[in-house]
């Protein structure tokens, strides 16, 4: 390659010499400005001579140059240099002074740096020529071009790997897969350096790629996903035309094998044994089988189906999506005694088939399913279902309305015993033998109270009644004619004094609890004991109602006001049933337009007031708010009666009660001992009647040490406070005989004691030691808080020594 390269350059240098010696480098002395002198410019003289100037070609230099000397490159002169070193040859621009240098003697050009085409293809500089004494331009300011000469240094790289390609298994040769394509850095306008081909390193057994394009095709149509799903294939991309010396590079191409549907399912067994309960509710899932498919995606979607008939009654089988399993589930009740063992068909198919691969088989695949059925001990069964009895209503007590049957169906077949559930028939109208199942009434029964009856029997095996089955029976009670008909409503009708012979007063019906199954049928007729009656008359109309007419003309109000009219209402039976109605008829007053006026003035007060239940309720409501209200009189009266009571005795109208407690002993700030300073001196009261009774500091109490701390007061004179001393002692009388009561102070009774204190009790009450055997100095070491405990505990233990001594 270094050889290579000096004979090129070597090439260059002669060519720019002939160039040199052909051309006419002149330079022009005079400053007239930069250029090259063109054909028709006027400055062309005589003879064929040139202006002068610069006249330039391109300079080349190769690019890679490994020699140790600088690289020749050009010489640029002047026709005015006439070897004298008088001027001075420089350049500038891109490279100037580092990557070029020039001679400023002879204006040789060498290149001190290894070039790159790659990188940068051309330098664009500026030469200039000037005085070297004066350092003035003898010439403009001219620029020109070196162009880095391109050899074929860069292989083809593919930059938009790595590659990922897919074809479908099983097709055809010469079917495209992808495109690569590789990038040279090498001038493609020079040479064949960037001329690239393409071929096969490895996988070209079943793939090939164009040269030129670089697309990959299949080679071979027996791709197949199932034994290979993808392949590495190496491409290489030459230069130079894949001329001998050509660089070259590669790639690898990773060519995934996708699946198509060219496998039908197969089941791994032919045949499959389950096992399921004969009492296994309907839905109940018996088990799963599932048919292997080599595909894969949405290839290996399938559906399941039954064949064979009675695998279709009997049982059903679903696909699960997710994986792609036959679920067999019971259709229909199992039943061990019936049939033992079931076999079902099951028959597996794509749900997507690939018309193109039809031609490879069927694409199902069928397998047997044994379904044992297991016994287990079973409840009785009710046979015939029939849930529907019938029994007149006028049947006896004990009359049978019907039998129920059950057998068991288990193989051993044990005896059935029946009861009725006693929540469907709380009253006990129907018993039932235990042992017949014949069912009978067990009360009278009445069709218009209830004329259907739903009760639950139950059958059980008379050996183990945990096993029991139940049956809902409906009971019809048949109607049968005990209930006569009644006048629909208690008619009253009212006839005009001057009403007309014929003249229609009143339409009646009847109404009649029972209900034959053809239908009613009442007839009409005046009763026995109104035979004599020529006032009116009853019309049969035939269609279960019937007319009342008058007979005469004109009624009288003075001479009778009311009438009443029986009627006799008989029905169809059997047995004919009948009873009387009564219609009453009042006489009335009319206008001449036949409208009633006024009637008897009973029937007139009756109807505008109020009926006498509504009277009576009237009354018991307000003789129920007089009471209410003495009553509420009288307790007042007597809560009254009593505060006055209470007021008389009680004198503590201004006792403040304190029920919280207060902060201690050196809380001083919860009340103002100043105000009760301010009230009274009672320790001098104590000193004037020091002499009294009892209840006044008899003998054996210390008035001042009881009333130290109580305000002091100055009395006066005028005031005498007996009464309210004597009010007091026997207050407090009272307070001492009742031990349950507490006085109205701030004293607590604490009846329970904790326990494990580590503190003993400091209670004097209820021990058996006396004041003076409690030593009380310890107190002293419990810190402030106890301070004023101690001194009261110490100065009490002073006195006792005193009085002792």
């Amino acid at each position: 390659m270094a050889k290579g390269l000096q004979g090129c350059s070597c090439t260059m240098l002669l060519l720019f010499c002939a160039i040199q010696e052909l051309g006419s480098w002149a330079m022009h002395t005079a400053v007239q400005g930069p250029g090259l002198g063109e054909p028709g410019d006027p400055a062309l003289l005589a003879g064929g001579r040139v202006k002068r100037g610069w006249v330039w070609n391109q300079f080349f230099v190769v690019e890679e140059y490994t020699g140790t000397e600088p690289l020749y490159v050009g010489k640029i002169h002047s026709d005015s240099d006439e070897g004298d070193g008088s001027i001075k040859y420089t350049i500038s621009g891109e490279g100037a002074g580092t990557i070029f240098l020039i001679d400023e003697i002879t204006g040789d050009i060498h290149a001190t740096e290894r070039l790159d085409r790659e990188q940068k293809t051309f330098y664009t500089l500026r030469a200039q020529a000037r005085d070297r004494q004066t350092d003035q331009l003898l010439e403009p300011e001219s620029e020109f071009i070196i162009k880095v000469q391109d050899i074929n240094d860069s292989e083809p790289r593919f930059l938009e790997g790595p590659y990922i390609g897919s074809v479908a298994e099983l097709s055809p040769i010469g079917t495209s897969v992808m495109q690569v394509m590789a990038s040279d850095a090498d001038d493609p306008t020079y040479g064949s350096s960037a001329r690239v081909v393409y071929s096969v390193l490895e996988g070209e057994q079943h793939f090939t790629v164009d040269s030129k394009t670089g697309v990959i095709r299949t080679a071979v149509a027996d791709l197949d996903r199932e034994t290979q799903d993808r392949y590495e294939v190496v491409i290489r991309a030459t230069d130079m035309a894949g001329q001998l010396g050509g660089l070259s590079g590669s790639t690898t191409v990773t060519i995934v094998v996708t699946d198509v549907n060219d496998n039908p399912p197969r089941f791994p067994q032919k045949m499959y044994q389950f096992s399921i309960v004969e009492t296994a509710p309907v839905g109940t899932a018996i088990g799963r089988v599932k048919a292997e498919d080599s595909d894969v995606g949405e290839n290996t979607d399938m559906t399941y189906q039954v064949k064979d008939e009675e695998g279709v009654e009997m049982f059903k089988v679903t696909t699960d999506s997710n994986t792609q399993e036959a679920v067999i589930t019971v259709q229909k009740p199992l039943d061990y005694e019936s049939k033992k063992v079931h076999t079902v068909v099951v028959e597996a198919l794509n749900k997507f088939v690939d018309p193109r691969f039809v031609d490879l088989g069927t694409f199902r695949d069928q397998t047997i399913v044994r379904v044992s059925v297991l016994d287990v001990d079973e409840p009785p069964e009710f046979r015939p279902p029939s849930n529907l009895m019938e029994v007149q209503e006028d049947a006896h007590v004990g009359s049978v309305v019907g039998v129920v049957t059950a057998l068991d169906p288990d193989t051993a077949n044990h005896p059935v015993r029946y009861a009725i559930d006693r929540s469907t028939d709380a009253e006990r109208i129907f018993d039932i033998d235990a042992k017949t199942g014949a069912i009978v009434t067990g009360k009278v029964l009445d069709r218009e109270t209830a004329g259907w009856h739903n009760i639950t029997v139950l059958a059980m095996e008379a050996d183990n009644h945990s096993q029991v089955s139940r049956a809902s029976l409906r009971i019809r009670i048949l109607d049968v004619n005990d209930n006569p008909p009644e006048l629909a409503t208690p008619y009253e009708a009212a006839v005009c004094e001057d009403a007309k012979p014929g003249q229609l007063i009143q339409t009646i019906s009847v109404v009649d609890r029972d209900e034959p199954q053809s239908g009613h049928r009442f007839y009409f007729t005046l009763a026995p004991e109104a035979t004599n009656n020529h006032h009116f008359s009853l019309l049969d109309i035939q269609d279960n109602t019937a007319a009342v007419h008058t007979q005469r003309v004109g009624f009288n109000r003075q001479e009778q006001d009311v009438y009443l009219l029986p009627i006799l209402v008989v029905d169809s039976g059997p047995p004919a049933l009948s009873s009387t109605g009564t219609l009453t008829i009042r006489v009335c007053g009319c206008d001449s337009n036949g409208a009633i006026q006024s009637c008897n003035s009973t029937a007139y007060v009756v109807s505008a007031t109020l009926s006498p239940g509504a009277l009576i309720a009237l009354l018991v409501c307000v003789l129920i708010l007089v009471v209410l209200v003495l009553l509420i009189l009288t307790l007042k009266r007597h809560h009254k009666s009593h505060l006055t009571s209470e007021d008389d005795e009680d004198m503590r109208d201004n006792v403040i009660k304190y029920n919280d407690e207060g902060g201690g002993e050196q809380d001083t700030e919860a009340y103002d001992m100043s105000a009760l300073r301010s009230l009274y001196d009672f320790s001098e009261i104590k000193a004037g009647d020091g002499g009294g009774g009892p209840g006044e500091g008899g003998p054996g109490r210390n008035p001042a040490s009881e009333l130290h701390a109580l305000p002091q007061w100055v009395q006066s004179p005028d005031l005498d406070f007996s009464v309210f001393r004597d009010y007091i002692c026997r207050k407090v009388e009272q307070a001492d005989e009742d031990l349950s009561v507490p006085p109205y102070d701030s004293f607590q009774t604490y009846a329970f004691e904790g326990s494990d204190s580590p503190v003993p009790s400091l209670s004097s009450i209820n021990t058996w030691s006396s004041g003076s055997e409690q030593d009380f100095s310890y107190l002293g070491g419990w810190g402030p808080r106890f301070r004023q405990l101690a001194a009261l505990y110490a100065g009490r233990r002073g006195d006792e020594d005193g009085e002792e001594s």
